[in-house]
């Protein structure tokens, strides 16, 4: 008798457990954690790329210039931030929000525009930015956008037409963080190499006699001697320069988002149009 009472309080005992056990399996649903589904994988509505903190955030948030006349110059009047660079952040804004003012412009240099990219303060970088095998180690490029090629700013009257006028002992100015720094010392290792936070420091650098010549993209250049008409640009270029829209590394679907839009701009006639506003000509097909 004893025995079996035993017996039954066992499995009784059991039964509970079991209920318990089902209980607790109808409650959590098959899920493996809070978003997830069985097998680990995220289900969370909101997507955790660029493209869904855009529309989350309702603003798109870029990295510009704002002292390159034709590509992104800050107006000290207005404050308006205008230039080439400027419309097509503007355009990526209307393609994903549907809006071209749904944007935000934070100025970056060629020093503070990756490690800005990298920390989360802008969405991507539309700063005249060259792309090259080492920066592709840490961002993602779009297709070219515009291709430009390296050159000299001098006065009117100077006898430098070109890098093998650079003597030993004349100065170059530049900006720090820059291909065009890099280039440079390689192209005129004879030149000595003066690097300033940005091109206007380096213009104005020039300007007070600090430098013989200064050096970056032609079409940089072709903008500050429309604001000086003192100097002018040397027809040599020594590089070849394609800008590309910097983003984040492994956001493979904003990437194929903004080539989309430079495809659609190309083929129907938009880009052209931004390109003769800005540079004054039809780019070269």
């Amino acid at each position: 008798m004893k025995a079996n009472r035993v017996w039954k309080k066992v499995a009784g005992l059991g039964l509970v457990l079991m209920l318990s056990a089902t209980a607790l399996a109808g409650c959590g649903g098959g899920k493996t954690s809070e978003g997830a589904a069985p097998g680990g994988q995220s289900t969370g509505a909101a997507g955790t790329g660029t493209l869904a903190k855009i529309k989350e955030r309702d603003k798109f948030v870029v990295g510009v210039k704002y002292d390159l006349n034709l590509f992104g110059l800050k107006d000290p009047a207005t404050g308006n931030v205008e230039g080439l660079d400027i419309d097509i952040a503007k355009a990526i804004a209307k393609k994903v929000l549907g809006d071209e003012n749904k944007i935000e412009l934070k100025e970056v240099t060629s020093k503070t525009r990756i490690p800005m990219l990298k920390n989360g303060e802008i969405d991507a970088i539309i700063a005249t930015m060259t792309i090259t095998e080492d920066r592709k180690k840490e961002v993602d490029f779009s297709d070219v956008y515009f291709l430009a090629g390296q050159s000299l700013l001098v006065k009117k009257d100077s006898s430098i037409n070109g890098l093998k006028d650079l003597q030993k002992g004349m100065k170059v100015v530049t900006a720090k963080g820059s291909t065009s720094a890099k280039n440079i010392r390689e192209s005129a290792p004879d030149a000595e190499i003066l690097e300033f936070e940005n091109y206007a420091e380096a213009f104005t650098a020039l300007k007070a006699g600090q430098g013989d010549a200064l050096t970056t993209d032609n079409a940089l250049l072709y903008g500050m001697a429309k604001q000086d008409p003192n100097y002018r640009v040397t027809e040599e270029t020594f590089t070849e320069e394609p800008y590309g829209i910097a983003m984040s590394k492994g956001d493979a679907e904003f990437v194929k988002t903004v080539n989309d839009l430079l495809k659609e701009m190309k083929e129907n006639g938009e880009y052209d149009k931004i390109y003769e506003k800005w540079i004054g000509e039809k780019p070269k097909k």
